[in-house]
């Protein structure tokens, strides 16, 4: 049998040190390079917003050793730049010189990194105009009610409006903001729920001052129930008598149980117009709720038709 050949401990270690070594003496080099930053701009007037930039990276030309090198591209990555004294180009076209920042730049950097020059001379900014104003905020249900059962009166929303702040072409033409959409199914009790703001592409640039809001509603049981309510008539000349077939009408309305012992007479008006109907040439009257309590829904009236006869 061959015998293998086993290579020798102190061989591998020669090997490993002389890596280090070779490493050591490689990384202790200065070096000049060029490094990409991401921009961060600070020191924004209060009166302007930045909209876009060309350019969101920054090139700085750095001199340094190997291992500040290898350490400042794996730590840093951003750079902040002062546009507080942009200059007007066009009318939301702006522009600043890096290079006019090169103390505040290096001062940012790493101790032993230097900065030899800013490789792009100009940047440019679009720079809208800082506004802000109230929105109502718009519940966005999809509700399915348990047999019988609906929702009793306006749901709330808990703040009803907000305000939001962004460049004034953008905020000028919202009216309003939705909710993120609610589903609900068989829904027969009293809800309650805590609601992002829906962001569009319209307004994610924009700041809002609160991001959720809380809807709140009521849901009760509905019946239907009916009344007998008196009409009056109206313009109805001082020569003319009326022999109606009936003074009264019955009334059908739902109501929600809850609400079902508060509905009486008074809860209903209704008149007829006699001069209406003399104009269109009726032979009866139409009888009308002019009002009815806000509790009570789906009124309708029967007979829809009074019959009358003229004594003169």
């Amino acid at each position: 049998m061959k015998s293998e050949k086993k290579i020798p401990k102190t061989f591998i270690g020669f090997l490993i040190a002389s890596f280090f070594i070779w490493v050591l003496i490689t990384f202790s080099k200065e070096y000049k390079t060029v490094i990409s930053y991401d921009v961060n701009f600070k020191n924004i007037p209060q009166k302007n917003i930045i909209l876009e930039t060309n350019t969101k990276q920054i090139k700085i030309f750095i001199k340094a050793t190997g291992f500040k090198l290898f350490w400042i591209q794996i730590l840093q990555k951003s750079i902040n730049l002062d546009v507080s004294k942009i200059n007007q180009k066009k009318a939301t076209l702006f522009y600043f010189f890096p290079k006019n920042q090169l103390s505040e730049i290096q001062k940012q950097l790493t101790s032993g990194v230097f900065v030899e020059s800013i490789l792009k001379d100009t940047m440019f900014v679009n720079v809208g105009f800082l506004a802000s104003k109230k929105v109502a905020l718009k519940p966005n249900l999809n509700i399915n009610y348990h047999v019988g059962y609906d929702l009793l009166g306006d749901v709330k929303v808990i703040p009803d409006s907000i305000v939001i702040s962004g460049d004034e072409n953008e905020i000028k033409d919202i009216k309003f903001l939705n909710l993120e959409s609610v589903n609900l199914k068989n829904q027969k009790s009293d809800f309650s729920k805590k609601v992002f703001i829906s962001r569009t592409k319209m307004n994610k640039n924009l700041k809002f001052s609160a991001s959720k809001a809380k809807i709140y509603a009521k849901v009760d049981k509905f019946t239907q129930g009916s009344l007998k309510v008196h009409f009056k008539v109206l313009n109805l000349p001082s020569n003319i008598k009326l022999t109606k077939l009936s003074d009264s009408v019955t009334i059908t309305y739902v109501v929600a149980l809850s609400n079902f012992s508060r509905v009486s007479k008074e809860s209903f008006v209704v008149e007829c117009d006699f001069k209406m109907s003399q104009k269109n040439g009726l032979s009866y009257l139409i009888p009308k709720v002019i009002f009815k309590s806000e509790f009570v829904r789906n009124v309708k009236i029967i007979p829809n038709k009074i019959d009358f006869l003229i004594q003169k």
